[in-house]
């Protein structure tokens, strides 16, 4: 299982719903959920079988007008 944090520009909870099912369509064996409480609007994803490409997924976001990078300690 792979998991990978993204911070992102998201801020509205219907945004983050639609992206949500955009990235459940797109990306089939991946799970995914925001934490907009959270300063950096967070985006967990995971993974639990295959890869998970963050650069991938970070592509999908920015062409749907998601600006999102991954969150590094």
């Amino acid at each position: 299982m792979m998991v990978e944090v993204f911070k992102t520009n998201v801020n509205k909870r219907r945004q983050a719903s639609r992206l949500l099912d955009a990235i459940h369509k797109a990306f089939g064996n991946h799970k995914a959920n925001f934490d907009l409480d959270d300063c950096d609007k967070i985006l967990r994803v995971q993974c639990d079988s295959g890869t998970l490409c963050a650069k991938s997924l970070i592509n999908f976001l920015n062409d749907l007008g998601c600006r999102a990078e991954v969150l590094t300690d």
